[in-house]
């Protein structure tokens, strides 16, 4: 029987702009950078085969878990598992799983703000043709004389920040739903344009054997995981914010469709990415010796230097680098937002400037261990590392895991297949991913992260 609830936050318009939205959460500087050193360092096409069915196997079940919970509850995370939990009567402190969430979101803001201020100053450094005729040198040095000026880092961070807290205070319909309308059908256009160029160098058709003729001898254990851990957070998965945008979501849309749709689109971005930027690697004779920002920040501009229209193109990819950061901090900031607005009743603009606030103080920490404070560990790790990798590691597959037997195990079948309406097959098949092969998998992460099984 149907809940009947409706969120005070507002209703997105459509099943189109929810599929953009939370594609827009899950396509982030992960799908563009992370994907394609994954892939490069994971044997290419074998990695791209077992990412896929794991997003298949995996992530599908748990996005549609976590979109179910978001829609019947009507709330933010906290306050939704609050009330499932006494629908369900289930112990009253699963509504801690809404609170992991929420949390594990905000900290991850408060570094991938810092990560997305790259992106915002690199589109001003590709404008001004700084990379035109630089060496490798020269582009280490651009991106470590930018990491270790505390001060620009600020800089950024504070209008990547206050990009983001714009968005979320104008709400679901002014706010966000004008923000994905407009910002993923660009950042799609953007990654078309890169492919049509990357087709007409010389190393497209090398780029292509390497990321869809798989080797099956490249697949390993860890090759395995690797994978398994990418398709697990690309999709956004754990955080609170899927939970969040269900509640905004039409009780007519189909969870099954649009969270096939979106698993669709999140892995079309991630291979659109591959297809840009292999062929002008290739082509230039770049290795992605070092992952992450290495790739994004020292390798790449050192191809946009050399190639013809390169000014443009490294504007375009660092404009698309941005908007792909952009629209998944959004994400990130509208859980807390909508907790606070329903807990404290503060207005919608309060709300965000308060937590928008509250993440750039601790971004600050982040920042500060990029060079000041780069010197101070636990563990081993700088505070930037800490945080990241609690959230990323810990947090974020334990929320995952902890959706997946709620809605699997806990929840009624009235209460789940009401949600899905899905046929008698389509519910059989995702009973089975949510109560069993998700978690299974999501546990075998933690153990890797947690014992380092089967190597690295």
């Amino acid at each position: 029987m149907a809940s009947n609830r409706t969120s005070i936050h507002g209703q997105w318009s459509s099943k189109w702009v929810f599929i953009l939205a939370v594609t827009g959460s899950a396509v982030g500087l992960g799908n563009i950078w992370r994907f394609p050193y994954a892939t490069a360092d994971n044997g290419g096409g074998a990695f791209v085969l077992v990412y896929l069915v794991c997003v298949a196997l995996v992530g599908l079940p748990i996005m549609m878990a976590e979109i179910m919970l978001g829609r019947r509850g009507r709330q933010s995370p906290i306050n939704t598992m609050k009330t499932l939990a006494e629908d369900e009567r289930q112990s009253r402190h699963w509504y801690l799983l809404g609170v992991m969430g929420v949390f594990a979101g905000f900290i991850i803001l408060t570094f991938y703000s810092i990560v997305a201020g790259w992106t915002v100053a690199y589109v001003f450094q590709a404008m001004s043709g700084v990379f035109i005729g630089a060496d490798a040198q020269q582009t280490q040095d651009l991106f470590g004389d930018l990491v270790s000026d505390p001060k620009r880092l600020l800089l950024w961070h504070t209008v990547f920040m206050s990009m983001t807290i714009f968005v979320i205070s104008r709400g679901v319909r002014s706010g966000l739903e004008q923000a994905v309308r407009y910002l993923m059908p660009a950042l799609f256009f953007l990654l078309v344009v890169l492919v049509v160029y990357s087709m007409s160098t010389p190393g497209f058709s090398e780029a292509m054997s390497f990321l869809f003729k798989p080797d099956f001898s490249q697949i390993e254990p860890s090759t395995i995981l690797v994978a398994l851990g990418h398709a697990f957070f690309t999709l956004s998965l754990g955080m609170g914010a899927l939970m969040t945008y269900g509640s905004y979501l039409s009780d007519r849309t189909s969870i099954p469709t649009t969270s096939v749709a979106i698993a669709v689109m999140d892995t079309g971005a991630a291979l659109l990415a591959g297809m840009a930027i292999f062929p002008i690697m290739f082509t230039y004779g770049l290795q992605p010796e070092e992952g992450g920002p290495g790739l994004i920040f020292k390798i790449l501009p050192i191809a946009f230097g050399q190639m013809p229209y390169g000014r443009g193109l490294g504007v375009m990819f660092f404009v698309l680098l941005m908007l792909a950061a952009w629209t998944s901090a959004i994400s990130l900031l509208e859980p807390v937002t909508a907790w606070l607005v329903e807990k404290k009743g503060y207005t919608r603009i309060r709300a965000a400037m308060s937590a928008g606030f509250v993440a750039w103080v601790l971004g600050i920490g982040s920042l500060l261990s990029l060079n000041l404070w780069s010197g101070a560990k636990l563990f081993g790790l700088t505070f930037f590392e800490l945080v990241e990798y609690l959230s990323v590691n810990v947090l974020l597959p334990v929320g995952g895991l902890l959706m997946a037997v709620f809605a699997g195990w806990l929840m009624s079948k009235s209460s789940s297949l009401d949600e899905l309406k899905s046929g008698r097959i389509g519910y059989m098949a995702w009973k089975v991913g949510a109560m069993y092969i998700a978690p299974a998998g999501v546990i075998i992460i933690l153990l890797h992260n947690a014992f380092g099984l089967w190597g690295s």
